[in-house]
């Protein structure tokens, strides 16, 4: 069972300037709250409270502020700052003494995910103790992403680092889940071309010896990633226009600490008077008020 997890909030989020010039993307908002505010909602819908927060040093302080210990959302938060952004795997060698010798789920900072069916499939993925297993979904232009190549017989047979041809594939969103040997083998990485550390490499390694489960994400799970101005605008007009349909919100780290029993109502209306005059603060005091 998977019990940790990590947060990349790093990279220089170069096609996003000049907004990141002087702040982290990850802090940037994506509709009414944090980025950030995603990716760790997706570890908690999988079940997970202990919960390590990767970023660079300078921009540290900034998500200390901003997510403090992680008890208003019910969950420990640990800190590390990445001196250089080496890409994902280094996220294992960096907090390699939190994982220590558990499962880890590794969530990209930069992604967004919402849909009706996510808790489920993310907690059935955070039942794994060894190998890895990541999901997939089909995208029109493959390029941006890393991408697997199924056999005949449905299995994964290939893994692709940014595909160079525009053609449609089946691109891996930024949420991995890991045995505990992911730290040994991260360490044994060497530099792609590009000088980083690549994450195919490091699932390579799990494909070779039949170890790497790939799912499809459900169809009613949306995912946006925020690599660009246009994907920052596409996200957030979904989430509002989601919301407003359906009345609640979608990556709420205070409501879905509440309804996993990690928040009571009470914490909840204190998160809320914090957020008052606010529509986020006005939901969370909803949500608190439905249990006296």
């Amino acid at each position: 069972m998977v019990r940790k997890g990590i947060v990349l909030a790093g990279g220089a989020g170069s096609r996003l300037r000049p907004a990141t010039l002087a702040v982290s993307k990850q802090l940037l908002p994506v509709y009414d709250r944090p980025m950030v505010y995603y990716p760790l909602a997706l570890l908690m819908e999988a079940g997970i409270r202990d919960i390590l927060l990767i970023a660079a040093p300078d921009q540290m302080p900034l998500y200390r502020q901003l997510l403090g210990t992680g008890d208003g959302f019910g969950v420990k938060l640990s800190y590390r700052a990445q001196a250089k952004p080496l890409d994902l795997p280094d996220a294992f060698r960096v907090g390699a003494s939190f994982v220590g010798r558990e499962p880890v789920c590794l969530a990209l900072g930069d992604n967004v995910m919402f849909g009706r069916s996510l808790a489920k499939t993310l907690k059935h993925a955070a039942r794994m103790e060894d190998g890895a297993r990541i999901f997939v979904r089909r995208v029109p232009d493959a390029r941006p992403f890393g991408t697997v190549a199924f056999g005949t017989d449905g299995r994964p047979r290939r893994l692709v680092e940014k595909p160079t041809a525009k053609k449609p594939g089946d691109a891996v969103p930024g949420i991995y889940f890991f045995g505990p040997d992911v730290v040994a083998k991260a360490r044994r990485l060497q530099p792609s071309a590009r000088g980083e550390l690549e994450i195919t490499d490091l699932l390579r390694t799990y494909l070779e010896r039949g170890a790497l489960s790939v799912d499809r994400l459900p169809r009613d799970v949306a995912w946006f990633d925020m690599g660009t101005p246009d994907s920052l605008l596409d996200a957030a007009r979904a989430i509002r226009d989601r919301e407003r349909t359906r009345g609640d919100k979608v990556a709420c780290p205070e409501v879905i600490a509440w309804r996993q029993g990690w928040l009571s109502p009470t914490a909840l209306r204190r998160r809320a008077d914090a957020l008052v005059g606010t529509e986020y603060g006005r939901y969370l005091a909803r949500c608190a008020a439905a249990h006296r």
